[in-house]
Formats: C-alpha cells, structure tokens, sequence
C-alpha cells in the first residue's frame, strides 16, 4: 500500500478497502503492445483514462458539496498525455513527479483508489498524514516526488534522483512534467541546461493546455514559437505531440521518445497539446474564456474519441461492462474515504516530523585520513579552510555515496581554495563543477538525496544561496515532514563580512533560512570544530546548512585531530568562565568577544560565562540556560543586521523562562540595519567590533 511505502499515515485494519476490478491489475504498456494496436493494452488505456476522468469529476463534485477543501485541481483533459506516459515507464526504475493535473499518473504508480482520495479528504488515512492538500503527494520510496506549488523548481528534482539512479547503474528515465504556464519560469531553463549538461536521462513534458491559470499563452511567450522548438537551444531533441486527436497513436510516439531517452540516455523536451476542460481549479468561473471556446475544448475531447474508436472495433459490450465497475468502484472508495475519521490534531507528532530521525554514527575511520595517525595525534596545524578540505577528503575516500558539486569547485578548487586538489584524487563524478544555476543545481542535489547520495554543494558565496531559496526551503526541509523521505544534504555557505567584499558577497542569512522549518545550521569557529561540523553535518539525515565565515578561513593554524566526539558540535562550547554575565555568540565575533572578556576581567575585574553557540538549528541551550540562572545577565552578539537578527531569537529563548529573575536587560548587539558597505572605513562602522562591543558592554554593566 502507498502509505505502508511511505511510512506515514496507516489505515487502520479494521477498514477494508474496496476490491479493486480485475482490469486494474495491470499498470504498464510496451511499444509492442501498441505497434500491433492490443486490445487488451487499447482497453487497459481507456480503463485508467476513464477511471481518471471519473474521479476528477467525482472529487469536483465533492468539493461543491463543501466536503473536500483546497485547491482541487482536475486532470480532465490531460489523460491522453499522463495515462500512456504512466503506462510506459518502469515503475520499478523510473522516477516521475506529476503535477495538478496528474491523478491519473498516481493511479497508476501505485497504491489504492482509497489512499489517493484520503488524500483528498485530508482525513486520518492522507498518506501524507493531511498535511499536504489535495494532489500534492507522491512516494519518493518508490520515485514519485511530491510536487510543490513551484512547479519549476521540481524539475531539476527529477533530474537529481534519475542520476542517483543511473550512477547506481540502473537504466532509469525521469518524467518531469510542468505545464505553459511553468515553462516562463527561470527555473525550467536552468534545468533543461543542466539536464543537458549532464546527460541525464530526463523526459520533459510541457503539458499545454493554453492557460496559465487564467493567463492565456499569447501573454506567456511568444505563441508564434513553439515550445517544444526551444529544446534546439540546449542541444536536445525537441518534439511536438497533439495529445487531443489520436490516443492510441500519441503513446506510440511516446513509447518512442521513452525508449530513445533510455537508451541514448540523453535528455528530451515533449510540447504536448492537451485540454483544460474545467478550469484551473474548482473555484475557477472560467470566466476570461473566449465566447464558444469551452465549448470547443470538449469538442476535441479525446476520451470520448477514443472510446468511441473502441466501440467502433467491437468492443462495447466490454467498455460498458467496465466502465459499469469501474464507477460502482470508484463510489465504493468515495464512501470509504468519507466515512475515514478526520486526523488529530496532534502538535507533538508534527513537531516531531520537522526532521528525519537522529541517524546513527558512520562507521568513520578514526583518524584524520583514512590511512592516517592514530587517535591520539596530537593533530595537525591547519586553517580552517584546510580542515574543511581534509573532511572533504575523508569523506570522498569513505564514503562512496558523497559527491561535491558546486560552481569552480573543480580545477580552480574553489572560490576559498576549499576543495582544491578533490578533482584530481577523485574525479568528475564526485566532483561536479555546475553552471550558474543555483536553483537547479540544488534541486539536482536534492533529487540525489532522496535516490540515496549524500551531496555537498558549495555556494561561491552564501549570498548566492538566495537564488535556491526555493529549493531549500520549501523543497528540500518540508520533504520529511510532507512525505517521510530523508534529504540528506549538505549546504556549505561562505558568509561574514569584514573583507571589503560588498553588499552581495558579506551577507550573514541566517535569521533569513532558519525562520523556515525543516533545515539543520552549524556555524563553527575554529579549524578543529569545522573539521568535526563537516563530518557531523554529512552523516545527518536532513538539509544541514553549513555556514563558513570567510573571514575565519586563513585566520591563522590550529591543531585539528580525529575527534570521536565529533558530534559535540551539536552543541555549545564554552570559552571563558565567568560569574557576571553569560554572554552568547557564534562564528567569527567568538574572536572578539574573547578578547574582550580577558579585557574585562582584567581592567574592571568582571567575568563572563562565554558561549560558542556552533548549532544554529536545533537549538540546545540547556548549558546557556543553567549559566544564565546563576549570573542573571545575558549578553548576545552576531554579526548579522540587528533587526530580526538571529540574537533576536536566542534573547527570546534564554529569557521567556527566566525573565523576573534578570538583574539586567539583555543586551543584544548586531550589525547596523543597512546593506552591507564597501569601504573599509565603512564596513568598520557597520559590523560589530572589538571596540565597540567593550563600549556597549561597559556602558550596559554601568
């Protein structure tokens, strides 16, 4: 069952889902089949594409009885595309994400009709526990990605798992589906390139229908160019498909186009035309049609067409019979479904899906290099871009699962020099230089993920990152919570100001991503704890971001070791002990925070509990809490812009419980509220430094 796969929602055993008919057992179609025109695979057509159609119309219906909410997107119209399509690939192998208008494509990847209507109902059997609506599910276990609303953006998605696949040496082809509308978004080029790139065996399906909504393709792109013709600019095959007129001929033409992807193994852009027969949504008035022109849609209707071609050849008394169980079928499922309790609102259980479970340790070699010193070296002096090029190298010698991808990472080693030399130990395989397509490229890596890579892909700048926010924060982070499946990923992002780089190369973004749920942050300070975040960051189940201050790359040398305790970087270190205050920091300003608690304690002979905070998500504040409730004061630093800057929320945090016992308000200190300036003079002024935080503080213990 689709959500026994999935490991989410359970139905419970005393509901008995309806039996299926006999005709729904089979779920594929070879071209053979459709080069002698089967009755038997003509028929297996018509009953999924009637079935599909039904459900649409009977799920429309159910919405305007109030008993269905959300969005209600129906396929009606688009069966001639997504029936054959679903048919013809390999459910065993092949990766797919379908859209709104792919219910039929769900049918058919598996699972029962019950299930697929819960989801509907958002009830206590939703397989995804009712916390998506309506068609936004899948089965990644079985490489059928939830889509997002974004439908670009899922994509390069498909892209991802279908390489994990092929890199596991097995002949899977993608089938990414986005509609006109879709085909405007950024997100699309990007991975039409990649795909191209890369060779991946991708299947690109433009399902259109005319309207973007209620936007007409003449106000989409230029209508006069097709396009499919679009696929010439990236060097793959591009084909035009009327999925309107003849069905049984439209899967011929797909059954070829699926064939050649998965032998060529390159990828291929499908323009397919099809219908919207009701509208973008069940509240859509359909209004800004043209006079007569619905009225043509279910003139060109294929599904009628096409039964009326099967009952043409003598096959009448069989469609009337199946159709007739078919909808006794689909009825039973409806009742079944309604009479499902709604779920519990259970926050606890919510909460406790943000993320994929704690994984257990990897089987590490203990020492710095897989054939290095013992434990006990007293370790090696290195910087911290040196450390994180060493965890890099301990990870691709260990781990055959772990690639790199990132943009110059390859020969050039990097924008920080941070995996120099990986190319040449590893090779292109595991160290992939991408284009500027951050978007796509992080959906590559989540799609990787999820086909059971490990990635780790370097930003050249963290503030680049903000052209994937998309992907890593509504794809990547709600993917555990959405569907179950694990998205182990690891995002490195060189931050921080101080070195006269400007406003789009200083940001600190942290306060930006972590307001998101569903993402992991470590922020180390030293070379030693970068080595360990690294390692620590790639062996968790879940989007990790990984910020780097580039200010604390070439910071001067420390020792760095095997550390079996690695994962201690999870939580606070503390720098200084203290009586006075508890003072809070993270990243670069631990170098200034720490002088000026020797400064302090030397001149005016006061002492800080100073913390290292290192994980920025989950927050473990347990050791900051105790040491607060015996000084009472707190002090927070971050370099960030102090307005919604992530001092904001740990102030919050420490204090919500201990407010009445504070001898002091808290000081919170941050950057100015400004872009980041250039001039060194002015960024000076801007950021938080040792002098002006020994001015702020004596001033706050006055």
């Amino acid at each position: 069952m689709l959500a026994r796969r999935r490991g989410l929602a359970q139905r419970p055993d005393t509901m008995a889902f309806p039996k299926p008919p006999a005709i729904l057992a089979a779920r594929d179609l070879s071209a053979g089949e459709l080069e002698g025109n089967s009755p038997a695979a003509l028929l297996r057509m018509h009953a999924w594409m009637h079935l599909t159609r039904a459900t649409d119309n009977r799920i429309l219906e159910l919405f305007r009885q109030g008993l269905l909410k959300g969005t209600v997107c129906g396929g009606q119209g688009h069966e001639g595309l997504v029936i054959p399509l679903a048919l013809l690939a390999n459910k065993a192998l092949d990766v797919v994400s379908f859209t709104h208008r792919g219910l039929g494509g769900h049918l058919i990847w598996g699972g029962h009709l019950c299930e697929h209507l819960n989801q509907y109902f958002a009830n206590a059997g939703s397989p995804t526990r009712a916390r998506e609506g309506n068609i936004h599910h899948g089965d990644p276990a079985n490489r059928s990605l939830p889509m997002i609303s974004h439908l670009g953006v899922m994509l390069s998605t498909v892209a991802g798992t279908t390489d994990a696949q092929r890199r596991l040496g097995r002949p899977a082809v993608g089938l990414a589906f986005f509609g006109d509308g879709a085909s405007s978004t950024g997100d699309v080029h990007e991975a039409l390139n990649l795909a191209s790139l890369l060779s991946l065996p991708v299947v690109f399906v433009i399902e259109n229908n005319g309207y973007a909504y209620s936007t007409p393709v003449r106000e989409q792109y230029g209508a006069k160019v097709e396009l499919w013709r679009r696929a010439a600019g990236y060097g793959i095959e591009g084909i035009a498909l009327d999925a309107t007129a003849d069905v049984a001929a439209s899967a011929r033409v797909l059954a070829g186009a699926m064939d050649r992807v998965r032998s060529t193994g390159r990828p291929l852009l499908i323009e397919a035309k099809v219908l919207r027969l009701r509208g973008h949504a069940a509240y859509d008035t359909c209004d800004y049609l043209a006079s007569g022109e619905s009225e043509a849609f279910f003139a060109a209707d294929p599904l009628p067409k096409f039964r009326a071609r099967l009952v043409a050849e003598g096959h009448g008394a069989a469609i009337e019979q199946m159709e007739h169980e078919l909808n006794v079928y689909l009825e039973a499922c409806v009742q079944a479904a309604i009479a499902t309790p709604r779920p519990a609102g259970d926050s606890a259980a919510m909460q406790s899906d943000v993320f994929a479970p704690p994984a257990p340790p990897l089987p590490w070699v203990p020492a710095m290099d897989s054939a290095g010193p013992s434990p006990n070296h007293p370790g090696e002096q290195l910087t911290m871009a040196q450390a994180l090029n060493r965890a890099h190298r301990k990870i691709l010698t260990e781990r055959p699962e772990a690639l790199v991808l990132g943009q110059d990472i390859a020969t050039y080693g990097g924008a920080f020099k941070v995996t120099e030399g990986l190319l040449a130990d590893f090779g292109r395989p595991r160290v992939c230089n991408v284009p500027l397509a951050e978007s796509a490229c992080t959906g590559w890596a989540t799609g990787l993920a999820l086909g059971g890579f490990r990635p780790i892909e370097e930003f050249q700048f963290a503030d680049f990152s903000t052209e994937a926010f998309t992907q890593i924060t509504l794809n990547a982070a709600t993917m555990h919570f959405r569907s179950g499946a694990k998205v182990p990923l690891v995002l490195r992002l060189p931050c921080g100001g101080g070195l006269t780089f400007g406003s789009f190369h200083s940001q600190e973004l942290e306060s930006v991503f972590l307001a998101m749920p569903g993402l992991k942050a470590l922020y180390p300070s030293t070379p030693q704890d970068a080595f360990n975040a690294l390692l620590a960051a790639y062996e968790d189940d879940n989007p990790v971001l990984l910020f780097e201050h580039k200010g604390l790359y070439r910071r001067g040398k420390q020792p760095v070791r095997w550390d079996a305790n690695y994962r201690d970087v999870w939580m606070p270190r503390q720098i200084r002990t203290g009586d006075f205050a508890t003072f809070v920091t993270y990243g670069e300003m631990t170098l200034p925070a720490a002088e000026v608690c020797d400064y302090l304690a030397g001149e005016y002979e006061k002492t800080f509990d100073l913390f290292d905070l290192r994980a920025l998500a989950p927050l473990r504040l347990e050791v900051i809490r105790a040491s607060l409730a015996r000084t009472h004061r707190l002090i927070v630093l971050h370099e960030g812009r102090r307005t919604h800057g992530f001092g904001a929320e740990l102030v919050a945090q420490l204090t919500e419980e201990s407010f009445f016992s504070l001898e002091a308000a808290p000081l919170r200190i941050g950057a100015l509220d400004l872009p980041v300036p250039f001039a060194p003079e002015l960024e000076n002024a801007f950021r938080p430094t040792r002098e002006k935080l020994l001015g702020q503080i004596i001033a706050w213990m006055a």
